[in-house]
């Protein structure tokens, strides 16, 4: 298979298929892509920057206007494409979620983002409540596929569950970046953190993984982030495939589900994981962790 993963700034004209998104997504189906990954919340500026009541406007039903335009774009081209929508499921109740339009334009299936940030800059959860769907992969013409956002990218479970769960490929919409104003020891630490945790999930469960970030400074109020772009596609030990730099791109990859089944027998992580040893990760802390023996807990 084929992947193709679009990076792109705000979009200088938002709506429900921006020009960016148009143009990343023909590019890469013309160099062959099957299937197009694109960054979180890619139809406008990220107004997570900043807590405001009027960009709950922005919101939209799924389906709605960018699954209908990312639909009749992904039948015209034959590629699977998935996309993000801030999505109105009533009013109060709104999700990050990405949406997946298969080849032939039908909605495959959608993915609600479960962990939800809550930080400087970043402030999702005064936007959206978390999912509720669960880590299920979803299937298109190019595969099983295991579609997470941004935030998920930290926690090795949701991975793996999808990779259980039969999952081909791991794909990560994302937007991160940094405070500007943090040194450049600190930002260089941050993105090569970024990377390191999703090619380890990659490693740990032998999964080819694609990650589609934003570019450019955005700016609210009192708030900048630069985000820092560097978009990747890397095979299922890690191994780097394709990379975007800090500026507007379209990378793509092959990637073979063959591959999977070699290391699996090769590395057989998920026959010798000790499930019946796991019981304590579905605790929020632990006896003897730091602050609870003092308090008794």
């Amino acid at each position: 298979m084929k992947l193709a993963v679009v990076q792109h700034a705000a979009p200088t004209d938002p709506g429900p298929v921006p020009r960016e998104v148009v143009e990343g997504v023909r590019e890469a189906a013309a160099g062959g892509a099957e299937l197009v990954l694109l960054p979180e919340l890619h139809n406008g500026p990220y107004f997570c920057i900043e807590e405001n009541p009027a960009h709950f406007d922005l919101a939209e039903p799924v389906p709605g206007p960018t699954t209908d335009g990312l639909g009749q774009l992904a039948a015209e081209l034959g590629v699977v494409i998935v996309g993000s929508v801030f999505e109105r499921r009533l009013e109060g109740v709104y999700h990050n979620t990405a949406v997946v339009l298969d080849a032939d334009g039908r909605l495959a299936g959608r993915y609600r983002k479960m962990h939800i940030p809550d930080d400087p800059g970043y402030f999702e959860k005064y936007y959206f409540a978390p999912g509720d769907l669960g880590f299920r992969p979803i299937d298109t013409r190019a595969g099983r596929l295991g579609v997470l956002i941004c935030w998920d990218q930290w926690f090795p479970e949701a991975a793996r569950i999808l990779a259980l769960r039969g999952a081909e490929v791991l794909l990560y919409p994302s937007a991160i970046g940094w405070n500007p104003a943090e040194p450049e020891d600190e930002q260089a630490r941050q993105m090569e953190a970024w990377t390191t945790i999703q090619r380890a999930h990659a490693v740990a469960n032998h999964l080819p993984l694609a990650a589609a970030n934003r570019v450019g400074l955005e700016l609210r109020g009192r708030e900048e982030i630069r985000f820092w772009g560097n978009s990747f596609i890397c095979g299922p030990q890690g191994e780097p495939l394709a990379t975007a730099g800090a500026g507007p791109a379209v990378i793509q990859a092959h990637v073979d589900p063959r591959a999977t089944t070699r290391l699996r027998r090769q590395w057989p992580f998920l026959r010798d994981r000790r499930v019946d040893a796991y019981a304590d990760l579905l605790q929020r802390a632990l006896p003897g962790s730091p602050g609870r023996e003092r308090d008794g807990a």
